[in-house]
């Protein structure tokens, strides 16, 4: 059967769901549970991938019972049995991914909760366990096998998941990059899956921070990077020799970044500019000739390249979900979307042979389901559901607006506004990062804000990655200010729109967000009724401090900027005493992103300045709220902090006290 001919039945309920245990399947909500809990609740599944054979699934599930865990499972297509592989609490040790590596293997990362000296951060580490958990989970990097060779046998690397090349011709082994002889200067170094074994393929030279292998599992290329001046230089490696392909600034330029090589090993894929935004070429490395590939008029490529495992070849890139060139994916994609006309539809996984596939599912309304797909059948099965438990008849979908700053810079952003007519109460919403970027699709903070009648606006404020290069550097040493300007611009056309009114806004943010959170506290102290602040920012002055603990000092100063007077006047923390807006701070007491001091230090100064404020610690908590207890208690403070300060809609719009009423 060809793709472009693929049909498509969709079944309602799978054989897999309805195998595994009742009690590890997404329960209703029960009678008393709070609105809020069911968005509160962590994806029940996630990650679902198939085995290189296709006979089997492996996969993460989030159970909530008196004590909540995440565990690595699979499931056999063919025999019906299912098996738990690695259990976690989610809280000192974490499952990061896992990949299967051959039918009967996979390798998996766990990230650590760590110490560097007196600096709290993340180490990794490289399981390898069978399908069935058979004999454990072992170490795959054996620092004591490779400290004997090592320069610097003291030093113990940080991150021992870096893996470059899945070795598809070898189900052994794998290629690693390794900082093993010197710190952040990793050499390659070829692991054995079944038993540890390692050896050495290059060594680290010329301050080569990542390596790329060709699609014969070669290493080709080299990229380097000077943290303390930001040159960087791609090299390719031509038999012992090594010649620049690219070289530029970091730091002040747009410059080229390899992504991957074709099949033909003399094509490589870069990304580049084009005008102003990233755009995807080819270079022949043998004459030098650039060819454009891919380009989104207005808008970055992003994402890596997409690899069939049939022909070895890059058949698309994942921008904006996935975009492919080989017909045959698109007709596969067609097909797939004229089964599901109303959904975002994604191909996550693929068997060797291509005949079984994973694609997950998702609309403004319907949170994530994965499928199953056979190619022998034409048919899609219903695999998995993450949020069984939200009513999706009560979500709103999304419109992507743009409003003009005071500036007359164009700003895009996500509306959603909930059942009933405007003015709402509203949430003023803005993403981390801040190289980040809102987009439509489920998202489960918005979804939890509409369900109790709230309008949101998710602006995607200069500094946003994916509008160009001008519009990403814009944030700059630019904190707190045309960035700030653009969130507060984007408060006011909600009210010029009719969908809010001036005295029941509220604004919240999680880590960059939470300091927009903040900052609007002082630079705008009349416009929000009250402000929400998770894992956020109060101090740039103590992040530069901060950043000199890393490797990348220099980079965190250009971004931030270095002039100590400057950074306390684009700091909450330093201006708290203007501040008139009631602020609910949260933060996990081991978030390793955006040290709890951020919090810690905010509410100190608003104690002694006799504002309105609560702070919440979360016990263990990190900087994603990854552990359950941790999401269900933010939501719950969220939620009473929301229908203290925001006003209720009128009876006459179906809406009171936040609540929908049937």
């Amino acid at each position: 059967m060809s793709y472009k001919k693929t049909q498509l039945s969709i079944s309602l309920f799978a054989a897999i769901l309805l195998a595994l245990p009742l009690s590890l399947i997404g329960a209703e909500p029960s009678e008393g549970e709070s609105a809020y809990e069911a968005f509160s609740s962590l994806p029940t599944y996630w990650t679902p991938s198939l085995s290189p054979d296709g006979t089997k699934i492996a996969f993460v599930q989030n159970v909530e019972q008196e004590e909540a865990f995440a565990m690595l499972a699979t499931f056999d297509l063919e025999k019906g049995e299912k098996h738990y592989l690695l259990r976690s609490d989610n809280e000192r040790v974490k499952i990061n991914w896992y990949n299967w590596v051959n039918n009967e293997r996979l390798v998996v990362s766990a990230r650590y909760e760590t110490r560097r000296g007196t600096t709290k951060v993340h180490d990794t580490r490289l399981l390898s366990i069978k399908f069935d958990g058979e004999g454990g989970a072992f170490n795959m990097v054996e620092w004591e096998r490779i400290k004997r060779r090592a320069g610097n046998p003291t030093h113990i690397p940080q991150f021992h998941d870096d893996v470059i090349d899945w070795l598809p011709d070898d189900p052994d082994h794998v290629l690693i990059a390794l900082d093993a002889e010197v710190l952040g200067l990793p050499s390659v170094y070829k692991v054995n899956v079944n038993n540890g074994s390692v050896s050495r393929i290059i060594r680290g030279k010329k301050r080569i921070r990542d390596w790329l292998t060709d699609q014969q599992s070669n290493v080709r290329i080299g990229i380097s990077l000077d943290y303390d001046t930001g040159e960087r230089e791609v090299f390719l490696k031509e038999g012992d020799d090594w010649r620049t392909l690219f070289a530029y600034n970091a730091m002040t330029e747009k410059g080229e970044y390899p992504v991957g090589f074709a099949k033909d090993p003399n094509i490589l894929y870069f990304k580049g500019y084009k005008d102003d935004y990233r755009a995807l070429y080819t270079l022949n490395l043998k004459t030098n000739e650039r060819t454009e590939v891919f380009a989104d008029d207005g808008y970055d490529v992003d994402g890596g390249l997409i690899y069939s495992p049939v022909t070895r070849d890059a058949i698309g890139v994942r921008h904006d979900g996935r975009f492919y060139w080989d017909e045959r994916y698109v007709g596969l994609q067609n097909g797939i979307d004229k089964g599901l006309p109303d959904y975002d539809n994604t191909l996550v996984s693929f068997s060797d042979d291509e005949q079984r596939y994973i694609v997950y599912s998702e609309s403004d309304v319907l949170p994530g389901v994965y499928l199953l797909g056979d190619r022998k059948k034409g048919k899609l099965d219903v695999l998995f559901q993450q949020y069984s438990q939200i009513d999706s008849t009560k979500l709103s979908e999304h419109t992507l607006i743009e409003y003009e700053a005071r500036d007359g810079v164009k700003i895009e952003a996500y509306l959603t506004l909930p059942k009933g007519e405007g003015p709402f109460p509203t949430i003023i919403h803005p993403h981390g990062g801040p190289g980040a970027r809102d987009f439509s699709g489920f998202d489960y903070w918005t979804a939890y804000f509409t369900s109790k009648g709230y309008a949101v606006l998710r602006p995607n404020f200069r500094g946003s990655r994916g509008y160009g290069y001008s519009f990403a550097q814009s944030q700059m040493k630019g904190w707190g200010l045309a960035m700030q300007d653009d969130i507060t611009d984007a408060a006011n056309w909600m009210v010029k729109q009719g969908h809010a009114e001036q005295d029941n806004m509220c604004i919240v943010g999680a880590s960059y967000g939470g300091y927009a959170a903040l900052m609007a506290t002082v630079k705008t102290p009349d416009l929000f009724k009250c402000a929400v602040s998770f894992a956020g920012v109060s101090s740039l002055k103590h992040v530069i401090i901060h950043s000199r603990r890393f490797l990348n000092n220099e980079f965190v100063k250009n971004q931030i900027g270095d002039d100590f007077d400057d950074l306390e006047a684009r700091s909450p923390y330093y201006n708290a005493e203007g501040i008139k807006t009631p602020i609910l701070l949260v933060h996990g007491e081991e978030d390793r992103i955006v040290p709890p001091l951020h919090s810690r230090y905010m509410a100190d100064q608003l104690e002694d300045y006799d504002k309105v404020f609560k702070y919440v610690e979360l016990e263990s908590g990190d900087h994603h709220l990854s552990i359950q207890r941790n999401r269900h208690l933010f939501f719950k403070e969220m939620d009473m902090f929301l229908d203290q300060y925001l006003k209720p809609v009128s009876k006459d719009n179906g809406v009171k006290a936040g609540v929908t009423v049937e």
